[in-house]
């Protein structure tokens, strides 16, 4: 009993042992993480403030929870900068990421998601430096973006970074990785419960949670919220009121918000992906790709300054419903292409938070729609902005569990979950043929990231009795055969595994024409030897019953490649043969079956 005990208290140490491994690793991580937010956050306010303000007399409004940082020159605005500083910071992020780091430009996420699955969560030590230092030209000169993509692919790139440093397994590299995420979403949002969630759900197409790295990217995004919240304050990013969903005739509207909201979604996918393979396309020099899409985002800023930047400001004012229908769904559109251009360029930022400020914009322009003709139902505007911004996010990326925590974090208003719950979950089902991150992968059955992990399950969920047939027959040899009527037989038959018996029929031995091999030439053995002596007697048998894992490794044990097949009730009475390319084939064809419904399932 004591020893017992002993035993259950090192199994207990290991145990804790582990937890605080991990507890350290995933503080780290959210330390180096929150660190990096804090430095993005203050580049890009001081580019706005030197190539936005000081050169054109223009800086974007900044949302109630995260405002300005540095204080406004009062410089007179210059509407032809503002076409040409875009295309500056366009070609300096060019320049640097083509030059030092291909893998940092765009949106980010994507190649962090990509990182995860296909390359072991290995990324270069440089790529959060390039990630920051590009998405501050990008960004800072006012191309259309957001920090959270770039802050995930640097959140991403430091958890590598330290799992390199510790020489940690490829799992190991990957779950940092994936905790860095969502560390620098937490953080970067203020938002650290979707920090946790997104790096979990953001891997897949399917509503699948990656559950190795939930927690270690709870508590790197606690620890990264906390370290930026320190040095920026506390609170929600955007200042809204508590919203409540009370009469379920607005479930109706909601629910047509939610089609009109796919149909956008499907716009931006299109159009930004349009744009991405039009400049990849393009034969011109790489670095010079940002500029012209800079450009082209600056041109439309000329007439709709709104769509420059973040835009956090401009959902601001619709939150206090300080804009009017038409201007909401023209951001919203101009949101679309702005960013297409900006960012499909080549371009460093982020498209989580355009995806934010789309949707926001075209709820909010459906709410003062149904405000207009169902005053009585729909009596404020404002609350469709916050459910199209959980909603837009929830189709584009494949996140409906994230875009209901998300909106209700960043605007600090929980009633409308919902609703909220209602329009995320028809966006998600109705914009299955579009997706913002072509790096995700259906589920965990086709990840590289889990090659090998079901082939245990899938085995031993399989049983002998599904495999092989009963009805086919096989030769058994009797005991006292010899050698020369033997090889007589052989010669009529294919097989290549003997059972022998006894009298009886009942199973004593096995042999293969490899035992036989040995006597073929000295005839003079053929009438004396019987098959009885040439038979191993330690024959190792396999039942029905029996999971195909068991027999994989008893095929092992003597590197044999058929198994006589026994009664349960009695190992001696033998009913047929299992052969290791039956089980194989069985695996592939189960296999197959699996990634088929995987696939039917993701159509869907």
């Amino acid at each position: 009993m004591e020893r017992l005990s002993g035993w259950r208290w090192e199994r207990q140490k290991i145990r804790f042992r582990g937890a605080g491994r991990w507890f350290v690793l995933s503080t780290l991580v959210g330390i180096l993480a929150g660190l990096g937010s804090i430095v993005f956050h203050l580049l890009i306010h001081l580019g706005h403030h030197y190539f936005l303000d000081y050169l054109t007399g223009y800086l974007p409004p900044y949302p109630a929870g995260s405002p300005e940082i540095f204080p406004r020159t009062g410089r007179p605005f210059n509407p032809y900068m503002l076409v040409l500083v875009p295309a500056l910071g366009g070609l300096a992020a060019g320049l640097i990421t083509s030059r030092f780091c291909p893998e940092a430009e765009g949106h980010g996420t994507d190649a962090a998601i990509r990182a995860y699955h296909h390359e072991e969560g290995w990324m270069r030590a440089r790529v959060p430096i390039i990630k920051t230092i590009a998405s501050f030209f990008t960004l800072g000169t006012g191309g259309s973006g957001g920090e959270e993509g770039p802050i995930t692919q640097i959140g991403a790139g430091w958890g590598s970074f330290v799992a390199q440093k510790l020489k940690l397994s490829p799992r190991e590299r990957r779950i940092l990785l994936a905790a860095g995420m969502g560390a620098g979403i937490g953080s970067i949002f203020r938002a650290p419960l979707t920090g946790a969630l997104f790096a979990a759900e953001i891997l897949y197409r399917d509503t699948e949670f990656e559950a190795d790295v939930l927690i270690p990217s709870a508590i790197a995004s606690i620890v990264a919220y906390s370290v930026y919240c320190a040095v920026f304050g506390w609170g929600a990013v955007f200042a809204a009121n508590d919203y409540r969903f009370e009469s379920p005739l607005q479930l109706g509207p909601y629910a047509l918000m939610a089609f009109v909201l796919s149909g956008a979604v499907a716009i931006f996918v299109k159009v930004f992906y349009g744009f991405h393979d039009f400049f990849k396309r393009l034969n011109i020099p790489t670095f010079l790709k940002p500029a012209i899409g800079g450009l082209g985002a600056g041109i439309l800023g000329f007439f709709i300054p709104d769509v420059l930047n973040f835009s956090y400001g401009f959902i601001q004012k619709a939150l206090y419903n300080q804009v009017g229908m038409g201007m909401l769904f023209a951001v919203g559109l101009g949101k679309i292409l702005a960013t297409a251009l900006s960012i499909g360029s080549g371009g460093s930022g982020g498209v989580f938070g355009p995806s934010i400020v789309i949707g926001g914009s075209i709820g909010g322009g459906m709410g003062w729609f149904f405000h207009r003709f169902l005053p009585d139902i729909v009596t404020d505007p404002a609350p469709f902005v916050i459910v199209g911004m959980a909603g837009f996010f929830a189709g584009s990326s494949n996140v409906p569990v994230t875009s209901v925590v998300v909106v209700s974090e960043i605007t600090g208003s929980y009633h409308l979950l919902v609703p909220s719950l209602l329009v995320c979950s028809l966006t998600f089902y109705l914009c299955r043929p579009w997706n913002l991150y072509r790096e995700q992968v259906p589920n965990p059955v086709a990840s590289p990231a889990h090659k090998g992990d079901f082939f245990s399950d899938i085995l031993e969920d399989i049983r002998v009795r599904d495999i092989f047939s009963p009805e086919k027959t096989y030769a058994v040899i009797p005991e006292d055969m010899t050698l020369r009527q033997f090889v007589r037989f052989f010669g009529r038959t294919e097989q290549h595994y003997f059972p022998v018996v006894d009298r009886e029929g009942k199973l004593t031995g096995i042999f293969s024409i490899n035992d036989v091999r040995g006597f073929l030439l000295d005839h003079d053995l053929w009438d004396l030897i019987v098959m009885k002596d040439i038979a191993r007697s330690d024959v190792i048998t396999t039942h029905p019953l029996e999971d195909i894992n068991t027999v994989l490794r008893k095929f092992t044990i003597r590197n044999i490649d058929q198994l006589p097949v026994v009664s349960e009730e009695d190992p001696r009475i033998f009913i047929g043969m299992i052969s290791r390319r039956d089980v194989i084939n069985f695996y592939n064809q189960r296999l197959e079956e699996i990634k088929r419904r995987t696939l039917t399932r993701s159509e869907w």
